[in-house]
């Protein structure tokens, strides 16, 4: 349905500047949605604000001017669904079993509220009921210590837990004896890592915010910052004001990378169409960027050889870089004829992008998992590098890589230590700190503990936040691999599609949100997070908790760490860490000295701190003590006849797997997310119409049937072959059994499928 009620099959894009008005009245009708006004409001003031909190959603950074309206659209609904007044609690349990909430949708679930009790799922009535807190972390630690091995246990963390939260997080699990640390930095960024980290020697991001005042092109590949990342917007529609370039290569021509209008500005919304964002929008197709990239490569060094000294900096690569002149044989052995046809682009349209580049001093490349969820992900990030590397483009400001992550700390998680793959330094000192030899094999990343699970290897899973079980891929595999366990637990704020797929027994432990008042022994506290560009700061919530029995996530860490450990691995005292939030805190800073020195003082500074960047700094800790240039062949990404490369994508309504509500404003859909985005030429081709039905079929190289039925078919700006849908609704349709070459992430953006009218018209 539309907004005004009326039938609407969407597909009609969005024929306005993102923000605006629209965002303003998006931004009131969900407060109003959440029943408790006047309190949001309030909340909403306090968000990234000095004295308040870091917002819930995005990891994009604050200016450290930040004014007293610093947030977006969707972190009003973040922080609204935070700040509801709906609760779930005892009652709401009694009267539902946990299969009619399976039944329900992943927006039905979490639009019930706030949970409120710790629960325990009993088997025999098919119900949560109550448990206190000594009952719940007595179980935990009597299964944990029946364990025939640590390995046994999965400690998977989502991006929301703050730094305090993971670091002592991570400690438990390797004084309990394992590295089985999946993140959610496995599903979504973690070829970045890997990728930087071989080239440069660092696994993040080289810019700050600041940089993005400097630059004279911005490139946006596989982002879509409208919806995902809408503070952005801001950064892109001052550079343009002032002259700079924005590339953009994306399948869809998304409403935030074609206009935007400052919801901030009465006059911009009320008397303009709003700011052009991209002044280059290049289709690419599906999983053809590394083709792009090429392209873009071997016309900067088809340019410097009519003209030597002019294109590349030769003197950066001399003396910063290695492996020049063998990529640069590569790439010119790249023929045009395979560029085109990989990429979907012209040979004109990419030397065209490769002259903004070649004439801007000072370069920007951002991406996002549009990228990063590909078999060769870590191949194309490598090529941006290889750009990058080029030009001289690090080091300086105004330039660099710009991986722009999801949830609000999931690089900060992976800094303070949660890894399957902890470096060996980090280890040696976290053991000199807290007086025990850490496990030293690598751990279980989310796709080991999905297999590892189904196969009764792992038999005890806690979820630290997010929502394994809707956000992982292959999703009827994952659902029966957790059922497998013989214990699931899951520190929430808010049910979702975890707590209903239950292991033979489950607790949800109900934990404080990022606005809430953490008060401890010593008084109320303070946590931190670290954005995407490597800025640490505070978060101090002032709202009273939803529910008198709530408990921080330290506190709960610590209350399953006491019951579990008994003393019998290490003298840790977690009741003094957690008394004090500074006092953990003091032991990051002595395990992490180069990055944390001084820590409690710095979190003080406006705006935080910088951790810094070697790279950055023109300081390269690969193996060779060089930035390395890499050689990469352009993948043959065709598919038999019939074939469609589908990638899954979010709703504007939406933030990971967090539905707020059933529309996507920016591509013209109204109360519908079972949707599949085609060309209308494909449509044709299939004998459908917009509006259809139809039953969708992955088809990897595993040889497993996957099939989801009954979703619409919306004719949409797309190129030719390619098509896209909502996750987690399209995540049953993602392998388990294949992933990214060196990052193993799943292969969520090139899904190789088939559509068919569905004959059930009623699904």
């Amino acid at each position: 349905m539309s907004e005004d009620g009326q039938p609407n099959s969407g597909g009609s894009g969005y024929h306005k500047a993102a923000g605006g008005l629209d965002a303003l009245i998006s931004g009131v009708r969900h407060t109003l949605k959440e029943r408790n006004t006047m309190r949001s409001v309030r909340t909403l003031l306090r968000v990234n604000q000095p004295d308040g909190f870091d917002c819930p959603g995005c990891a994009w950074p604050e200016p450290k001017d930040a004014s007293r309206l610093e947030f977006c659209e969707n972190g009003i609904k973040a922080v609204t669904f935070e700040a509801t007044s709906k609760r779930v609690g005892p009652e709401f349990f009694a009267r539902h079993t946990v299969s009619f909430l399976n039944e329900q949708t992943d927006h039905f679930l979490e639009a019930q509220g706030r949970l409120t009790h710790p629960m325990r799922y009993s088997a025999a009535t098919d119900h949560y009921e109550p448990v206190t807190w000594e009952d719940a972390f007595a179980l935990i630690g009597d299964k944990l210590r029946a364990l025939d091995h640590p390995d046994q246990a999965v400690f998977y963390t989502s991006g929301r837990t703050s730094n305090e939260a993971a670091f002592l997080y991570q400690l438990f699990a390797r004084l309990y004896g394992t590295n089985n640390m999946p993140d959610c930095s496995n599903m979504c960024h973690e070829s970045s890592g890997v990728a930087l980290g071989e080239s440069i020697g660092v696994g993040k991001g080289t810019v700050t915010l600041e940089d993005f005042d400097h630059a004279d092109a911005i490139f946006i590949l596989g982002q879509n910052p409208g919806t995902n990342h809408p503070r952005m917007l801001a950064e892109l529609q001052k550079a343009g004001r002032r002259g700079a370039k924005v590339v953009t290569f994306n399948p869809l021509r998304e409403a935030g990378l074609v206009a935007f209008s400052h919801p901030k500005s009465a006059r911009e919304m009320l008397l303009s169409g709003g700011t052009p964002i991209s002044t280059h929008y290049y289709p690419v197709l599906i999983g053809g960027d590394l083709a792009a990239l090429t392209g873009i490569a071997k016309h900067l060094l088809e340019a410097e050889q009519g003209a030597p000294g002019t294109i590349l900096d030769d003197a950066f690569i001399r003396e910063h870089t290695s492996g020049f002149e063998a990529f640069a044989a590569h790439v010119r052995g790249a023929a045009w004829e395979v560029i085109e046809a990989q990429s979907g682009l012209s040979r004109e349209q990419l030397q065209e992008a490769a002259e903004v580049y070649a004439h801007a001093d000072r370069a920007i490349f951002c991406w996002a998992m549009g990228l990063t969820q590909h078999k060769h992900a870590a191949a194309t990030i490598q090529m941006i590098v290889n750009l990058l590397l080029m030009r001289g483009q690090f080091g300086k400001p105004g330039a660099g890589a710009c991986p722009v992550r999801g949830h609000s700390n999931v690089q900060g998680d992976r800094t303070v230590g949660i890894t399957e793959k902890p470096r060996p330094e980090f280890l040696r000192s976290l053991g000199e700190v807290f007086g025990f030899e850490p496990p030293t094999g690598h751990g279980l990343d989310t796709i080991g503990a999905i297999h590892a699970m189904a196969r009764g290897q792992a038999k005890v899973f806690i979820g630290m936040g997010g929502n394994f079980a809707a956000a992982s891929p292959d999703t009827d595999y994952t659902i029966a691999a957790l059922r497998h366990c013989e214990l699931t637990i899951h520190v929430s704020t808010k049910l979702n599609r975890s707590h209903v797929v239950p292991g033979r027994e489950a607790l949800i432990l109900p934990c404080l949100g990022r606005t809430e008042r953490d008060v401890q022994a010593t008084g109320p506290q303070r946590v931190t997070v670290e954005d995407s560009m490597s800025m640490v700061h505070a978060s101090m919530g002032r709202n009273p908790p939803a529910s008198e029995h709530l408990r921080s996530e330290p506190s709960i860490i610590a209350g399953i760490a006491k019951a579990t450990l008994n003393g019998d691995v290490s003298n840790v005292d977690f009741d003094h860490l957690v008394a004090d939030y500074a006092r953990i805190r003091e032991k990051i800073a002595q395990t992490l000295p180069d990055l944390f020195h001084d820590y409690n003082r710095r979190i003080d500074q406006p705006g935080g701190f910088y951790l810094g960047n070697s790279a950055r700094s023109l300081e390269w800790k690969t193996a060779n003590q060089t930035a390395c240039f890499t050689c990469h062949d352009i993948p043959d990404l065709m598919l038999p006849p019939g074939q469609l490369r589908l990638m899954t994508i979010r709703s504007h309504d939406q933030f990971n797997t967090t539905v707020y509500d059933v529309h996507d404003r920016y591509r013209g859909v109204y109360g519908e997310r079972r949707i599949i985005f085609m060309n209308p030429a494909d449509l044709a081709d299939r004998g459908l119409q917009d509006g259809d039905r139809v039953d969708i079929t992955s088809h990897f190289q595993d040889g497993v049937g996957r099939v989801v039925k009954g979703f619409r078919a919306i004719a949409y700006d797309i190129p030719r072959g390619c098509a896209a849908g909502y996750f987690p609704e399209m995540n049953p349709l993602v392998t388990s059994n294949q992933w990214a070459d060196k990052s193993r992430t799943p292969l969520s953006k090139f899904i190789p499928a088939t559509v068919r009218w569905s004959a059930d018209e009623t699904t």
